[in-house]
């Protein structure tokens, strides 16, 4: 698909996203409970659909109820448990979710079936040694393709005591955390060195707590676990909150372009990208919060510094919002880029620089050079949601019309992104 964007001025209202980071997560944990969960809000990107797939594939079944709402009802997902799918030699595919394989896994060891996890895409050349290392002391066997996908492995994961180290991505330790509180049998401990994105965490936790389990969390260094006696349950009932990483972008089309109104955000969510308002109060963006309405206006934009480390998902909407201010902006956080839909942070610099703006990559920090001026460009989204988002949102205020070729990639996350820009009155041509 071929979008093609042209200089816009917008204004309007639009509800925010669901958050697939919330929704995996959710998916999981009615996979883990037993009995039924009902899903209000949920989200409907291909990384949202392919967590549904995974959770079905597991044994859980999905129905569709009425006001945008659906049921999960799972039987007993315990360790021993045999698995419905996966285990005749038919691989789990996680499609190009990250996230999703390594949340699954461990809860997929949980069964004592062989189970084969895959994926898609660039999620084919993702790092998952991890497992490789920490599985066999869980007493999970596990076979990768040195360290990538495809994953063969055989529970039942047992919860031990052990340490890993948190550097690479919260993901994996969402995995075990969802596991370890379903498996436990007597108190253990998951130590954790140099863990990154804190907040992903929080929502980790804040998910479970909602589905009635408990860990014990000490400064995201240690986490206790106690045996618990669920999971016969009434009905849990689960609302996927609105998304800020992808409505990061429409927050600073909003600075860039034009007025935005967008309702449906938490201003106290656990989710780490809810940072792109303090980015863009540094920019001198006119920021209103009311409740879970957030209006946003431009104005005279201006460098900043910002430490997107706990938040990497940010640095494309940020670069976008960089290029438009006065000055040098620094952003701490690029060693979180490489192993993402792209190495994010090359393609940042070989897109933008198409469209007149210098970025500098230092160790960990990456500089932008704004002039408040961009020139329109045909631009590659690199087969990654994020920088089709970055592209499109720059290209608004651009001297002329923006090309952005495999403009598809945005489904991963937010298939309504361009239908929303249009809400907005953005001119674009989609063929």
């Amino acid at each position: 698909m071929i979008v093609t964007i042209y200089p816009s001025t917008i204004s309007g209202t639009i509800h925010a996203p669901a958050s697939k980071s919330s929704m995996q997560r959710a998916c999981a944990a009615a996979l883990l409970k037993e009995g039924g969960t009902i899903i209000s809000n949920p989200g409907k990107s291909n990384d949202d659909l392919a967590a549904l797939d995974v959770i079905q594939k597991l044994g859980a079944t999905v129905t569709s109820l009425n006001n945008n709402r659906f049921l999960i009802t799972s039987r007993d997902f315990a360790p021993g448990s045999p698995s419905t799918g996966g285990g005749r030699g038919e691989a789990i595919n996680c499609g190009e979710s990250g996230l999703g394989l390594r949340m699954f896994a461990p809860i997929a060891a949980l069964s004592s079936q062989e189970i084969i996890l895959n994926g898609s895409g660039s999620l084919l050349q993702r790092p998952m040694d991890f497992f490789d290392e920490i599985f066999p002391l869980l007493n999970v066997q596990i076979q990768s393709n040195n360290g990538k996908l495809p994953l063969k492995i055989k529970g039942p994961l047992q919860p031990a005591d052990i340490t890993i180290d948190g550097s690479l991505s919260s993901q994996f330790l969402t995995g075990l955390i969802m596991a370890y509180s379903k498996a436990c049998t007597k108190p253990v401990t998951i130590r954790v060195n140099d863990l990154k994105s804190k907040p992903y965490i929080a929502l980790t936790l804040q998910v479970m707590k909602h589905f009635g389990y408990n860990v014990e969390n000490n400064n995201y260094q240690e986490f206790h676990f106690n045996p618990t006696t669920n999971r016969k349950l009434q009905t849990v009932n689960y609302t996927v909150e609105g998304d800020w990483s992808s409505s990061a972008f429409l927050l600073v089309a909003a600075a860039i372009a034009g007025d935005i109104t967008l309702n449906g955000l938490d201003i106290n969510s656990s989710q780490a990208d809810k940072s792109i308002l303090s980015a863009l109060k540094m920019a001198g963006a006119k920021v209103s919060v009311d409740n879970n309405k957030i209006s946003i206006s431009p104005a005279a934009l201006t460098s900043f510094q910002f430490d997107a480390t706990d938040c990497p998902d940010l640095f494309p909407p940020l670069v976008a919002l960089a290029a438009y201010c006065k000055g040098t902006t620094t952003i701490k956080g690029v060693t979180r880029l490489t192993h993402k839909e792209s190495n994010r942070s090359a393609t940042l610099q070989e897109e933008f620089k198409k469209m007149g703006v210098e970025i500098e990559v230092n160790r960990d920090e990456m500089t932008i050079a704004g002039y408040g001026k961009l020139k329109g460009a045909e631009a590659h989204s690199h087969h990654d949601h994020r920088i089709a988002m970055a592209c499109a949102v720059a290209a608004l205020k651009a001297n002329d019309k923006t090309i952005i070729h495999n403009a598809e990639a945005v489904n991963k996350s937010y298939p309504d992104f361009y239908e929303h820009l249009q809400k907005v009155n953005a001119n674009l041509q989609i063929t």
